[in-house]
Order: C-alpha cells, then sequence, then structure tokens
C-alpha cells in the first residue's frame, strides 16, 4: 500500500524515531511503513492522520498505478 509518511514527516524535520515515539511504536515499524513492507493498524493509521492533520486517504493509497 502506498503512503506519504515519508514526506509528511520529512516536511515537519522528524526522525523516523521522532515520529515513532509520539506513535508509541518502534522506529522499525515506521521504516517498515515508508517503505511499504507494512500496512498499519487501523489505530495507528489513524493515530498518523491525527498527528498529520489529515485523513487515512489522504496518507494512504491502495490503488498501484
Amino acid at each position: 500500500m502506498r503512503n506519504k509518511i515519508r514526506g509528511l514527516r520529512t516536511a515537519r524535520n522528524l526522525a523516523q524515531g521522532q515520529l515513532a515515539d509520539a506513535m508509541g511504536v518502534s522506529r522499525q515499524t515506521i521504516n517498515s511503513i515508508e517503505n511499504e513492507r507494512y500496512i498499519p493498524s487501523l489505530p495507528l493509521a489513524l493515530a498518523l492522520a491525527r498527528y498529520f492533520g489529515t485523513t487515512v486517504e489522504e496518507i494512504f493509497d491502495d490503488q498501484r498505478a
């Protein structure tokens, strides 16, 4: 599943570890999400959307174009 987490994170000058701490997950989890190796749970996806002030649909795209 494609996502915009890396772009949102770097736009705020956050390290993966900082975002991970804010979400209560490991840095490896953030890395796996950014590299599209892991699809986050719904609660984590919602928390990421709230953190970045956007919607889950804006961050995650299941359409492979």
